[in-house]
């Protein structure tokens, strides 16, 4: 029974996407996504504007999760509405072709300053995808920042 639970708890693991790669852009606009993202994603992604100026992409159930709740957050504020437009706007879908790669539009380019070479960083249910000189300021940033963050974060219950 334990090491049933213990190849549930890999599954997920393995089922997560986590992991930092540099890929090319083609002259196409294409990316080629790597494989151990492509196994969990499948082969219709949505890709959207994501915050801190990178895209995020999502398997297509994991974007009918994400916009239901962007979408229950209601038209009341106009913080929640902008959100909303930010997020659901922003969003295309994309389809995996056979080589692994995803069309990524103009817009969504240019909103993350996407060039010829972009970061594919695995957050959990998502793929970041950044512009490769500002994935490096943001992580030194993090990186000499994490110890206060952990601190933060224990301090509520977190880690």
């Amino acid at each position: 029974m334990k090491c049933y639970k213990i190849d549930e708890e890999w599954d997920k693991v393995v089922n997560m996407l986590i992991g930092e790669y540099t890929h090319t852009i083609d002259n196409k606009n294409r990316l080629s996504l790597p494989s151990r993202f492509r196994k969990v994603l499948g082969k219709k992604v949505v890709v959207t504007r994501g915050l801190d100026n990178c895209l995020f992409v999502y398997s297509a159930g994991e974007w009918k999760t994400i916009s239901e709740k962007v979408s229950s957050l209601g038209m009341g504020h106009a913080e929640t509405r902008a959100f909303a437009r930010f997020m659901l706007a922003g969003a295309t879908e994309a389809e995996v072709d056979s080589l692994g790669r995803v069309l990524i539009p103009d817009y969504l380019k240019q909103f993350a300053g996407l060039e010829d070479k972009a970061i594919c960083a695995g957050v959990s249910n998502r793929v970041e995808l950044w512009n490769e000189a500002r994935w490096k300021t943001y992580t030194s940033k993090i990186q000499g920042e994490a110890d206060a963050m952990a601190e933060r974060l224990g301090d509520v219950g977190m880690i």
